[in-house]
């Protein structure tokens, strides 16, 4: 009950997902409702189950959408009101039409093309075998519900607020840069504490993982993005209320690159600190030094989460960024001419850091 009397409050706040999936869900309902009376009067079924039915199922996340299983739904419910009608006149019997034409029509409900609006076909057939009525005025009548159903499912989706779902991408990006400063800094945290071990590594690796998964939703929220900017130009988009615009795909790809970088760095830790492995990390002074510097890019993060859009420069933060890099190439240096076992690890993650950096750090460097 919590999380739902959260997602109550979050949609009477402001726009949100949460708001939205209300939208939407007020729609599907008015759209049968008006598929039902319009049914009702205009084709003279007390019943008018078709219809409304249509109209429910086709009021989806986009116009487009909606328009494609439109296609999709009444090509099933065509081929399951035939299919039925044959096999009640091949048969004489609704059970015997029943086991004539329910197992194919469940076959041609796995075609691709039908995407997942095959299964209609078979639930249509037994609707049409169950109502006792098997002839050509009805299947005529049943298409003509059908029909109905999915123009004005089609026509409410498309008119009334129509789902533009750019606001999803703004916010997945902005959660993966918050949630990469937060991984960033508890990283630089451990290290700079000097209490880590294979457990604690093992906790950034999985939290890295999560960024990866939050990746994946980015990319997911973008690519409904683009669909739901198909066929909802212009004056449709007029209907939409709401910001119209998003965050270049360029953003996307920057990070997701930032996220794959923060993986391959609590992989290195995760085996710096496995006591099995030859290369341990490096000495304490110098992960204090790299733990600052993991924290000046993770508040770089943090602000681009806040400002909603790429990190602003701060030539302070930079600075002492800059005397950090140096100090941490030395140290590598002075490990190479030792000789030092941590060479490996103090190198792997040197590299990572300098691509983090390259990221998210909009000003030029000089090498």
């Amino acid at each position: 009950m919590g999380g739902a009397g959260q997602a109550v409050r979050a949609a009477w706040r402001g726009p949100g997902r949460e708001r939205d999936l209300v939208v939407q869900s007020l729609k599907a309902a008015g759209a049968a409702l008006l598929a039902w009376v319009v049914a009702k009067n205009l084709l003279g079924d007390p019943m008018a189950l078709m219809a409304p039915w249509v109209a429910l199922v086709l009021v989806q996340a986009t116009v487009f959408g909606s328009l494609r299983q439109a296609g999709q739904q009444c090509t099933a419910i065509c081929a399951g009101t035939l299919c039925a009608s044959a096999a009640q006149a091949v048969t004489g019997d609704p059970l015997g039409a029943l086991a004539l034409s329910v197992p194919p029509l469940m076959l041609l409900a796995n075609w691709p093309r039908f995407g997942d609006q095959g299964i209609y076909a078979a639930t249509t057939a037994v609707f049409t075998l169950a109502s006792g009525t098997v002839s050509a005025s009805a299947v005529g009548h049943r298409m003509g519900q059908a029909l109905l159903g999915a123009v004005i499912g089609i026509a409410v989706n498309a008119l009334v607020l129509p789902p533009i779902h750019l606001r999803d991408v703004r916010e997945n990006l902005t959660a993966l840069a918050r949630e990469v400063g937060e991984v960033l800094n508890a990283v630089a945290t451990g290290l700079r504490d000097g209490e880590w071990d294979a457990v604690t590594a093992a906790e950034w690796s999985r939290a890295a993982a999560r960024l990866e998964r939050r990746r994946d939703g980015l990319r997911s929220a973008r690519d409904w993005s683009r669909e739901s900017l198909r066929l909802t130009a212009g004056p449709l988009r007029g209907l939409r209320r709401g910001p119209l615009d998003a965050p270049p795909e360029t953003e996307d790809d920057r990070w997701s690159r930032t996220t794959e970088h923060v993986v391959a760095l609590t992989r290195a830790l995760a085996v710096a600190a496995d006591g099995d492995r030859t290369a341990g990390p490096p000495e304490a002074a110098t992960l204090r030094a790299y733990a600052r510097l993991l924290e000046l890019i993770g508040e770089a993060c943090q602000a681009a989460a806040a400002d909603d859009r790429p990190p602003k420069p701060d030539s302070r933060r930079e600075a002492e960024m800059e005397e950090l890099r140096g100090r941490l190439q030395d140290s590598l240096r002075d490990h190479a001419g030792d000789g030092s076992a941590h060479t490996a690890v103090l190198g792997t993650l040197l590299l990572q850091v300098e691509n983090l950096w390259a990221e998210l750090i909009p000003t030029p460097r000089d090498g």
